[in-house]
């Protein structure tokens, strides 16, 4: 591989293995999972539309995992991402997902950062600011899981 770039013997390595990028596809598509399902879980029963109970009680149960689930989807990413960087970072649909996924990290860091879910109480309403953020989650990771997808279509 004369005049090769690291990320070429990278692409190569991924490549060449009949399992590596197979298994790596599976665990993205099952650690989106379960960070996508409970987080709109929780984000439904934060709108009301599903649930009852204390929001903190739908966290405590809902919430870490999707922090499995990103323990196992960004290494996964990486893999996939590794295998033909150059195409994907032109690619419209992967940079969408990213600015995507930054969006919808930090309207979680946001979420959970202003203290409000903390002063819930049983039958306490919620508040409107929580309740945009919970519609604002869905968009984007509803967005990411789309462009995801659309990804080996673009």
């Amino acid at each position: 591989m004369t005049g090769s770039t690291p990320a070429d013997a990278i692409a190569h390595a991924i490549n060449g293995s009949a399992w590596l990028y197979p298994t790596a596809n599976v665990l993205h598509v099952l650690g989106m999972a379960l960070v996508v399902g409970p987080v709109l879980a929780f984000d439904l029963r934060v709108l009301g539309i599903t649930g009852a109970g204390a929001l903190r009680d739908a966290a405590r149960v809902l919430l870490p995992w999707p922090l499995v689930g990103l323990v196992i989807a960004v290494p996964a990413g990486l893999v996939l991402f590794g295998s033909d960087s150059t195409a994907l970072l032109s690619n419209a649909a992967f940079r969408l997902k990213l600015l995507l996924l930054v969006a919808a990290a930090g309207n979680a860091v946001a979420f959970h950062a202003c203290g409000l879910l903390r002063q819930q109480q049983p039958g306490d309403p919620v508040p409107l600011r929580l309740k945009l953020q919970a519609a604002a989650s869905i968009l984007l990771w509803v967005g990411v899981v789309i462009c995801g997808r659309m990804i080996a279509y673009v």
